[in-house]
C-alpha cells in the first residue's frame, strides 16, 4: 500500500507499506480488524505474523488480523545510515548528526504522527468499521495516539508493557524507580536467604563504589583464553535493563553484587558479558545483524530518527547542541538526588539519549500534547519487573481510561506476552475478549529463584555429609561447576532468542572452557572454583546430558574422577578415597544442587519489545 511520505505536502515522495491480512474465517469478512503493533521504534512486524496470531488468538474468532511493518523498518522502506554502520567512526552524537545529514528533510516524515496517519490509511483502505489495537512497547504509543486521534475507529486496546502518551521520561526515572520494587519481589519469601536481606542496599553500595573505581578482573572466552574486564556504574545498569527480557539474568544478580562487595569481581563481571550477549562463544560464520534482546530485527536508522525527533528532551528545539545540553543538564540538576536512587544522575544521564541527541537536528514540528482517550474496553499488561516500561506507566495511562483494567504478572519483564512463562497474561487476553473480568495472578511461581553466592575458594565450601574433608569439598564444588555451567547454557539460551548455534563454548569462571553440540557437552580444564579443573565429555541424548566420567585435576583439588549422569548415585575416587553415595546426599554445599528453571518451560512467544539502542 502507498501512502504519501509527508501528507503536509512540503516534501514529495512515496512510502510503500507492506501489510498482511488474515481472514477470521475463510470467505467471511468482518467489519472489524485486530492491528499489531510492534516495539522499538524500529522492530519489524510482519516476521511475527504467527507469534502475534497465538498471542491474540481469543480476539481473532470473529475479527480479521492486519499486521504491517510501520515505515521506515522491515519491508516498508527500511531507513538507512551508512553513518550507523561503523560506531567506531566518532562520537554516538556525530555519528547521529552525520545520519541526520544522509536522511536530509525527510527524516522528520518518520514519527508516531505519521505511522498512526497510516494505520488510518490502511483502515479506510481495507473498509473495516473498528480496529483492535494491540500494541506493545513503543507500538503501545502508537495504538494510544491513534486513539486519541481516531476515537471513532476504535474498538478496544490491548496494551503490552506501555509506553505513555506522551513518551519516556527522557532521564528514565520511572525506571530507576521501579528497580527497588522489582528486587523486593525477587527476593521475597526469603528467596535470598543467605545472600542479601537488602538486595537495594547492596545494589546502592555497588553502585557508588563505581562511581569512584570500576570494577577490573579477569574473564575467560570459550577457548578457555583470559581476558581483563572492568565493569562501571552505567554497565551495572545495563544488567539490570537486560533482565527485563531473561529471568536468568535476574536471577544470578543478587549474589553477583554481593560477591563483588565482598572483593571477588569474577561472578558480575561474567553476568556483564552474559547481559550483553558476548556469552557463549559462537563458531565463526555466524551472521550477527542488529537485533533487539528478543532477536528481532531493528532498524536503527529509524529508531534514533523517532527517537531523537519526538522524545520530550528538557530543551528548546531549535537551541544549538551546546545549548540543549547545556539546558538538559540544568534540568538534570533541578531534580532530587532521591530521583536517580540507586544510581545517580550523572548516570542516569549518560544512559540516556539525551548526549546523543542533542546534535540531532529536528526536521519536524514538536509533536502535540497528548489528548484525552476514548472510554472503549481496555487490557494493560504490565512485568513486575519491567524496567524499561514500569508499572507506574500502566497505572498512569489506565488512570485516563474509564475501566481499564491492569494486570501486573509477577516474577515478569518487559513484553509481558513474549516472557510470561505463568500462562496468567494469556488467561487475562482471552477473559478480555470473552467479555468477562481478567482475573488476577495468582500463586504465580518464579521459576528463576535467586542463586547463591559462587564460593570464592574450595576451603569456603562445606563438605557433604556423605564424603568429608577435601574430597568431600572437592565433590561439592564438581557438582557446582556443572551446575553453574547449566545455568550459563539456560541464560544464553535465553539471551539468544531460545537457540543457540552447535559448537558454542563457555568460558570457566576461573579458566577452562565447555563446548556444546549435538551430540556431546565436552569440558576442558572447566574451573568454576579457583584450583579445582574438570575435563570429559556428557554424550547428549534427546537434549539430555548422560551419564560420564569426569576427571578432577587442579592445585586446590583432590584429584581423581567422579562418575555422574543420569542416575541416582554419584561415584568415583577422590584423594584416594573412594566413594558411592546418592546424589541427594551430594548436593552441592554452596551454589545449591537444584537447577533452573524448576520444572520444564513452554517458552512463551516471541517479544515484541522495545529497541535497545546498539548505539548506546
Amino acid at each position: 500500500m502507498v501512502v504519501p511520505l509527508d501528507r503536509s505536502g512540503a516534501l514529495p515522495g512515496t512510502i510503500s507499506l507492506e501489510v498482511e491480512q488474515r481472514s477470521a474465517e475463510a470467505g467471511r469478512r468482518s467489519t472489524s480488524a485486530v492491528v499489531a503493533l510492534a516495539g522499538g521504534p524500529g522492530q519489524a512486524a510482519l516476521g511475527l505474523g504467527e507469534f502475534i496470531a497465538t498471542a491474540i488468538a481469543p480476539a481473532l474468532s470473529t475479527r480479521d488480523l492486519l499486521v504491517f511493518d510501520q515505515r521506515g523498518t522491515g519491508a516498508s522502506d527500511p531507513l538507512h545510515c551508512g553513518a550507523l554502520e561503523d560506531l567506531s567512526g566518532g562520537s554516538v552524537g556525530a555519528l547521529l548528526e552525520r545520519c541526520a545529514g544522509e536522511l536530509g528533510p525527510a527524516r522528520g516524515s518518520f514519527t508516531t504522527q505519521e505511522s498512526v496517519a497510516d494505520i488510518e490509511a490502511i483502515r479506510a483502505a481495507t473498509g473495516y468499521e473498528k480496529l483492535v489495537l494491540y500494541g506493545t512497547s513503543y507500538g503501545t504509543k502508537v495504538a494510544l495516539e491513534y486513539a486519541e486521534r481516531y476515537p471513532q475507529h476504535v474498538e478496544a486496546l490491548v496494551l503490552d508493557s506501555v509506553v505513555p502518551p506522551g513518551g519516556p521520561e527522557p532521564f528514565e526515572i520511572p525506571s530507576l524507580q521501579a528497580i527497588g520494587p522489582a528486587l523486593a519481589e525477587l527476593c521475597a519469601q526469603r528467596a535470598c536467604a543467605g545472600i542479601t536481606s537488602n538486595p537495594l542496599r547492596d545494589l546502592t553500595r555497588l553502585a557508588a563504589r563505581l562511581r569512584t573505581h570500576a570494577l577490573s578482573g579477569s574473564v575467560y572466552d570459550g577457548s578457555g583464553n583470559r581476558h581483563a574486564a572492568t565493569l562501571n556504574e552505567p554497565g551495572l545498569l545495563a544488567i539490570l535493563e537486560a533482565g527485563d527480557l531473561n529471568p536468568a539474568l535476574r536471577a544470578l544478580l543478587p549474589a553477583a553484587v554481593q560477591s563483588a562487595l565482598r572483593r571477588d569481581p569474577a561472578p558480575l563481571l561474567r553476568l556483564h558479558l552474559l547481559s550483553e550477549g558476548l556469552i557463549p562463544s559462537v563458531p565463526r560464520g555466524r551472521v550477527e545483524g542488529p537485533i533487539t534482546e528478543a532477536g528481532q530485527s531493528i532498524d536503527e536508522a529509524l529508531f534514533v530518527t523517532t527517537s531523537c525527533e519526538e522524545t520530550p528532551f528538557p530543551w528548546q528545539r531549535a537551541a544549538s547542541s551546546s545549548t540543549r545540553l547545556a539546558e538538559a543538564l540544568a534540568a538534570l540538576h533541578a531534580k532530587p538526588a532521591s530521583d536517580f536512587l540507586p544510581f545517580d544522575a550523572t548516570t542516569a544521564f549518560d544512559t540516556s539519549l539525551i548526549g546523543d541527541c542533542a546534535s540531532w537536528p529536528d526536521a519536524s514540528p514538536p509533536p502535540p500534547a497528548p489528548g484525552p482517550l476514548p472510554d472503549v474496553p481496555t487490557l494493560i499488561l504490565s512485568g513486575a519487573q519491567d524496567l524499561r516500561t514500569p508499572t507506574a506507566n500502566a497505572l498512569a495511562v489506565a488512570a485516563q481510561i474509564p475501566g481499564a483494567q491492569v494486570l501486573v504478572v509477577p516474577f515478569t519483564g518487559h513484553s509481558v506476552l513474549g516472557s510470561d512463562f505463568s500462562g496468567c497474561a494469556e488467561r487475562g487476553v482471552g477473559a478480555f475478549f470473552t467479555g468477562e473480568p481478567v482475573p488476577p495472578c495468582a500463586d504465580v511461581e518464579n521459576l528463576f529463584p535467586p542463586t547463591p553466592i559462587t564460593p570464592p575458594s574450595l576451603s569456603s565450601v562445606h563438605p557433604p555429609p556423605a564424603l568429608g574433608g577435601n574430597p568431600g569439598r572437592t565433590l561439592a564444588v564438581v557438582l557446582d561447576t556443572i551446575l553453574d555451567l547449566d545455568r550459563q547454557v539456560v541464560g544464553a539460551t535465553l539471551q539468544a532468542d531460545q537457540e543457540l548455534p552447535r559448537g558454542s563454548s563457555f568460558g570457566g569462571l576461573h579458566g577452562g572452557y565447555a563446548r556444546l553440540d549435538a551430540s556431546a557437552l565436552e569440558l576442558v580444564n572447566l574451573a568454576f572454583v579457583p584450583g579445582v579443573k574438570l575435563s570429559g565429555s556428557f554424550p547428549i541424548r534427546d537434549g539430555e546430558l548422560q551419564t560420564a566420567t569426569i576427571r578432577v585435576s587442579g592445585s586446590q583439588a583432590s584429584r581423581g574422577e567422579v562418575r555422574i549422569g543420569t542416575g541416582t548415585t554419584i561415584s568415583g575416587t577422590l584423594g584416594g578415597r573412594h566413594f558411592d553415595v546418592s546424589v541427594a546426599r551430594a548436593e552441592a554445599a554452596r551454589a545449591g544442587a537444584q537447577a533452573w528453571p524448576s520444572r520444564p518451560l513452554r517458552f512463551p512467544l516471541a517479544g515484541l519489545v522495545e529497541a535497545g539502542a546498539a548505539l548506546r
